[in-house]
C-alpha cells in the first residue's frame, strides 16, 4: 500500500509539473530567448500544441488582445501625418481611409485558430489622406513575436493612379511544424487593398468588411471625378 502511495504521488507530481511547465521544442527555446513575456506568449501560441499535456499556450482570443492593446497604445492617425508632415486641414478632399489587419508573408509565423481564422505574427496599419491633387499613404507595420517594426510613406498623384482595388490572393506564409521542429512555407489565403500606379502596386493588408468596401468605392469614384 505505502508503494502504490508513492507511486500516486510521483504520478500526481509529474502531472502537477508538466501542466505548470511548457512543453518547449528546441526550436521554440531558441526563438524566445531575450523575448519580452509577450512576445513569447505569441511564439508558443504559434508552435506549441494546446492539446498536450503541458501548459497550454494562450488562446486566440488572448492573442488578439495582445494585438489589440498594441494598437491601442498608439495614434497611428497622428503618427500618418507626423511623418506625411501635413495638417489634417491640408487632406480634407474625402474622409481619411484606414486599413488593418494580419499580414501574411515568409517572415511571419501563421496558424489557424480554433475558429478557422489565420492569424499571423505580424500586422499591418494603413492610414490614406486625400487632397485636391495627391493621395498620401502612410503604413506601420510590426511583429508581435519580436521588436521590428516598419515604417512606410508613398505619395501619389491622382494622375498617376490606374485604379484602387481589393486583392483577394494567396500568400506563402511559414507555420511552426512541431514533427520536422522547424517552420515550413503553407498556402493562406488574404484580402488586400492596392494602389495601382504603371509598372507598381502599393498593397495594404485589410479585413473585409462594411467599412473597407465602403471605403473602397468612395475612394474610386474620387478618382473617376479627378480624372474626368
Amino acid at each position: 500500500m505505502g508503494l502504490l502511495i508513492i507511486i500516486i504521488a510521483i504520478v500526481a507530481l509529474y502531472v502537477w509539473w508538466k501542466k505548470t511547465h511548457y512543453n518547449d521544442s528546441p526550436w521554440v527555446k531558441n526563438r524566445i530567448k531575450g523575448r519580452s513575456d509577450d512576445q513569447k506568449a505569441v511564439i508558443r501560441y504559434f508552435c506549441n500544441d494546446s492539446a498536450c499535456l503541458s501548459k497550454k499556450p494562450i488562446s486566440d482570443s488572448e492573442y488578439e488582445d495582445i494585438v489589440r492593446a498594441f494598437l491601442n497604445s498608439n495614434d497611428f492617425k497622428k503618427k500618418a501625418l507626423n511623418k506625411i508632415g501635413l495638417d489634417e486641414d491640408q487632406v480634407k478632399e474625402i474622409e481619411p481611409v484606414h486599413f488593418e489587419g494580419y499580414l501574411f508573408d515568409e517572415d511571419a509565423l501563421a496558424k489557424a485558430g480554433e475558429d478557422g481564422l489565420w492569424r499571423s505574427s505580424k500586422y499591418q496599419v494603413s492610414w490614406l489622406f486625400f487632397s485636391d491633387s495627391q493621395v498620401y499613404v502612410y503604413q506601420y507595420t510590426f511583429f508581435l513575436d519580436e521588436d521590428g517594426r516598419k515604417e512606410r510613406t508613398e505619395e501619389y498623384f491622382y494622375k498617376d493612379i490606374t485604379n484602387f482595388s481589393t486583392v483577394s490572393d494567396t500568400e506563402e506564409v511559414a507555420q511552426y511544424d512541431p514533427k520536422q521542429d522547424k517552420t515550413v512555407l503553407v498556402n493562406v489565403n488574404s484580402n488586400r487593398f492596392a494602389i495601382t500606379v504603371p509598372g507598381d502596386r502599393f498593397y495594404c493588408s485589410m479585413e473585409q468588411n462594411d467599412y473597407t468596401e465602403a471605403s473602397v468605392q468612395g475612394m474610386k469614384a474620387k478618382l473617376r471625378e479627378k480624372k474626368s
